[in-house]
Order: structure tokens, then sequence, then C-alpha cells
């Protein structure tokens, strides 16, 4: 049986390279948390989400949710999710990859998507 190429989906968090970056843009390999679903990010190659971070001055941030700690050689630190920075990649052309945290939980997938929404007001 041959194994179905992977395509990230909904709610999974992936590494991809945000290069080239402008100003304050983020920049590098860094997680991305995945908005699209699995059946547009196969169809276009794109996939649109939000940035993820360790950065700790996004404690004060109103637009940044804790999304859990970090583990691997960041242990310990809190995640945020950048809800006010929504992007769209081609993710086979930057070579995204599955990050080893897989999917954001439930309860912090809901908050990101509450507060998403009430910076663009879709619902």
């Amino acid at each position: 049986m041959v194994k179905a190429a992977w395509v990230p989906d909904r709610q999974e968090i992936i590494w991809i390279d945000c290069n080239p970056q402008v100003g304050r843009e983020m920049r590098d390999v860094h997680p991305f948390l995945v908005l699209s679903p699995r059946a547009f990010n196969d169809k276009t190659s794109l996939v649109i989400g939000l940035p993820m971070t360790t950065a700790e001055y996004n404690a004060d941030n109103p637009f940044a949710i804790v999304a859990g700690n970090t583990k691997g050689r960041k242990a310990g630190k809190t995640s945020y999710v950048l809800c006010h920075q929504p992007k769209s990649f081609d993710w086979r052309l930057r070579l995204a990859k599955p990050h080893p945290l897989v999917r954001l939980d439930d309860v912090f997938f809901v908050h990101v998507c509450e507060r998403l929404n009430q910076i663009i007001q879709l619902a």
C-alpha cells in the first residue's frame, strides 16, 4: 500500500520558512498554525495561517494567544500564536514539514479563532 503524501491540515502546526521578510515581519523558520483545510492546501499549494513564537514580549500582546508550553530545545517556554499576522505561504516551495507539537489543542484553537475574528470580523 502506498502512503499518501503529507498535506498540512487545519489546526496542525507546521515548520515554515518565512523568508524573505520585510520590516518587522517574522523571518526564518518558525512554527505556523494552519487555518486552511487540507483540501484547499493540497489543491492550491498554499497554506493560510498564523505564525507562532516564544518571544516573551508577547506576554503583553493583546493579539497573541497562549498556545501552551514548548517541547524540545525550548522546553518549558510559553508558545504564542500571533493572531494579528495572518499569512499565506506556498508550503510546498517553502518545504514545510510537520512540527513535533503536531496539532494545537482544541481549547487553544477556539481562542485563536475568536481573537482572529475580533480583528477581521468575519462572523
